[in-house]
């Protein structure tokens, strides 16, 4: 997906926001907390599959994935009434992508680079946690963000995959770890943001990085002992070697090298970086896989074809990873459309029969309704706008490109952009209402080839010009046609008719995944810190409060004592908090700080809560006052849009989260070699670039970044303008 960490961190930044102090509301579990844990630590798959109604034991609720609960005693009638009770401080400054998990009256919950709390879910007091340690430079190869979506729990166990790779099992009752394994060849920039899923005692888990060149695969291991029981690798390896499966086999015909870009060497893709779905009634686990690596089918696949199993549903068997079946939703995948959104298991009735179903909405901008005995499509409508295909063929169940699609050089505007029309937020379905709620981004972005194709090995390879995308839209500023905004809501979709119920438009594009209960509520946040509740059958807003936090995460809901309560996560990040959905109107701009906290709501809760001190300084610094040269501010604009536009933004457009490189203190000018080359942020996520940038290369960076830094300067401060043209 869009988005690398690549910040130059401030001084500033590094004082303020990642050394932030301890919360104050960690406390020792008392010996009644100690027997919950106890109690919380025998997981197992009948509880997930017996829906207890008051935990939330797996990542979407249970093994359907549909992020329905079941609660009542928060309703439509009585949402109005709710309140916080408590919040956790997670002393973490990046994304927070988690669902937090209850069971028996304890949370697990992770946040950025991979850490664990267990909390008290009554109180918000902390029981133990867990830091596992991850190194900063790793933060360069995630390409959307140093998150981490949460943990699966079984049989005494918590399982959380860590950014760097690690597959590590803790004591529920502890957070002591028994044991890891690296699930990854750590030669390769392969990272782990997605939570694990545990079937029939084996914990399967996926992996992310396909941009910087790698080979997606699922691994499964015993929960006990941690060994690997077997892996699914997406797509074939060297075709001059054996194959680890047939399925592998017959998906070879559908590459095509040639002696200059092979994909095995260029990795291929195919990551399955979130969505694992295991359905007990068909003895299946669903999977979603990722985009090609690169994004670009002439680069790594040159004489074309549907590049198997790239941006598809996979059906394998949990005893072996065998292939039981595919569906793929874009044969010859060339725009960063992965598969790995949320994938929703329900029976519906359609046509008059009950089907058994998988609903999907990946980033293609397509729902899909398919037979999930056996792939086969039953239909597929757009749920935002769509213009790189006029729609699917009900009887092939391939997408009708358009003409200009398939994009060369020349910038070609295309919906949806790589950040897709919808991401990884979660969709959520009602069976009470038959409603999907789907968390939309309508977008443009303009794809622009390279010219000529290149490859370089540990850099951000998409086989896309982000350097002529950037001169594109300056172009269209200049003419006064500037690029749309990017648009965000909360759409309502029914299933079986294929049409929209209804639909709330977002202050931004980024916002958080979906939950929705039996007391007709939907609950969902933004990127503006609004969590609220709305009527599920109608979209009208019930209640809100101002988390003063950028919101992505979806929430959850559990009892206490007999009591409900609604937890979700509150910190912006991710690929949109990076600067790919360039929204402005944040939480993050507002309150100037990004600290993660977990909120926990009941009705009646009378917790106030405040905005925590702002970290991030308001206004430009005056920078230097140099002379640049023309040629290395153009070179150094290739340079960054090549190498940080992915994180910092196409212009320097950053949403916030990381820092603004045009307002960084006087005193990071000059140590811009430090920084980048001998990584002295490496600890903060600023990991070295000297393999793939030398000192001439950061010197035009620096006069580009510097270059910009005047315009901006300038723009806040007319009399300097005015001062200079008297010169």
């Amino acid at each position: 997906m869009t988005s690398r960490i690549f910040a130059f961190g401030a001084a500033t930044l590094a004082a303020g926001l990642l050394f932030l102090a301890p919360s104050g509301n960690a406390e020792s579990g008392t010996a009644d907390m100690a027997a919950k844990l106890a109690k919380a630590a025998n997981i197992d798959g009948k509880d997930i599959i017996a829906e207890k109604p008051g935990d939330w034991l797996s990542y979407g609720r249970n093994y359907h994935e549909q992020r329905f609960s079941p609660l009542t005693a928060i309703n439509t009638g009585n949402a109005a009434k709710l309140g916080a009770v408590w919040e956790f401080r997670t002393n973490t400054v990046r994304g927070l992508e988690a669902t937090p998990l209850v069971s028996d009256g304890v949370m697990f919950v992770t946040g950025s680079w991979s850490k664990v709390w267990a909390l008290d879910a009554k109180t918000g007091k902390e029981l133990w946690a867990y830091d596992p340690h991850v190194p900063g430079q790793w933060a360069r190869y995630a390409c959307c963000d140093v998150v981490n979506r949460g943990v699966a729990l079984w049989k005494g166990g918590v399982f959380v995959g860590t950014l760097d790779g690690r597959l590590v099992k803790l004591d529920a009752k502890t957070g002591k770890p028994l044991w890891q394994v690296n699930t990854i060849d750590k030669s390769k920039p392969y990272t782990i943001t997605g939570a694990p899923r545990v079937v029939k005692g084996l914990v399967l888990i996926g992996n992310g990085g396909a941009e910087y060149g790698v080979r997606g695969y699922l691994s499964a291991y015993d929960a006990d002992t941690g060994k690997l029981a077997w892996r699914f690798y997406v797509v074939p390896g060297d075709p001059s070697k054996p194959q680890e499966s047939k399925a592998l086999e017959k998906a070879l015909p559908t590459w095509k090298a040639s002696e200059k870009f092979k994909w095995w060497e260029l990795g291929g893709g195919g990551t399955p970086w979130d969505s694992i779905v295991y359905d007990p009634e068909t003895d299946l686990i669903y999977l979603g896989t990722g985009n090609g690596s690169p994004w670009n089918r002439h680069m790594r696949s040159p004489g074309g074809g549907d590049n198997l199993y790239l941006s598809s549903i996979v059906a394998l068997k949990p005893a072996t990873g065998d292939l039981a079946w595919y569906y793929q939703e874009t044969p010859g995948e060339n725009w960063d459309y992965t598969a790995t959104q949320s994938l929703v298991i329900a029976d519906l009735k359609i046509d008059g029969k009950l089907r058994k179903v998988i609903m999907h909405a990946p980033k293609n901008g397509f729902f899909y309704v398919v037979d999930r005995t056996n792939g086969k499509l039953i239909s597929a409508k757009p749920y935002t706008t769509v213009t790189w295909a006029k729609g699917i063929d009900p009887k092939t169940g391939r997408p009708i490109e358009n003409p200009d699609a398939r994009y060369g050089s020349s910038p070609t505007t295309l919906m949806p952009g790589p950040i897709g029309g919808h991401n990884w937020q979660p969709m959520a379905y009602n069976p009470e209402t038959g409603l999907v709620y789907i968390p939309v981004i309508d977008g443009t972005f303009e794809f622009t080839g390279q010219k000529p194709l290149s490859y370089e090995k540990g850099a951000w390879n998409t086989g896309n010009d982000f350097a002529a995308m950037g001169r594109a839209i300056l172009a269209s500023i200049k003419a006064g046609n500037p690029p749309p905004p990017v648009k965000g809501y909360i759409r309502a979709w029914n299933p079986v008719t294929q049409t929209m119920a209804w639909q709330v438009p977002m202050t931004g594009a980024w916002n958080s995944g979906m939950l929705t209960t039996a007391g007709g509520l939907l609950f969902a946040g933004g990127s503006d810190g609004i969590f609220a509740a709305y009527d599920a059958k109608t979209g009208k807003k019930l209640w809100s409060e101002d988390l003063k936090t950028g919101i992505i995460a979806p929430a959850m809901t559990y009892t206490v004592d007999d009591q409900q309560y609604v937890a979700v996560a509150a910190g912006w990040g991710g690929s949109g908090g990076l600067g790919a959905t360039g929204d402005m109107e944040t939480a993050l701009q507002k309150y100037r700080t990004n600290e993660g906290r977990i909120f926990a709501f009941k009705l009646g809760g009378t917790h106030q809560i405040a905005a925590l001190p702002p970290v991030i300084p308001r206004g430009v610094p005056k920078p230097p006052d140099e002379k640049l040269d023309s040629a290395m501010v153009t070179k150094g604009f290739n340079l960054f849009h090549r190498n940080c536009a992915v994180c910092h933004g196409v212009l320097l457009l950053s949403s916030g989260e990381v820092p603004d490189l045009r307002a960084v203190p006087p005193e990071i000018w000059g140590q811009y070699d430090a920084i980048v080359l001998d990584g002295a942020m490496e600890s903060n996520g600023m990991a070295s670039f000297k393999d793939i940038l030398n000192k001439n290369d950061v010197a035009a960076i620096r006069a580009y970044v510097l270059d910009e830094a005047h315009k901006l300067y300038k723009s806040e401060h007319p009399e300097a303008k005015k001062a200079e043209n008297k010169k």
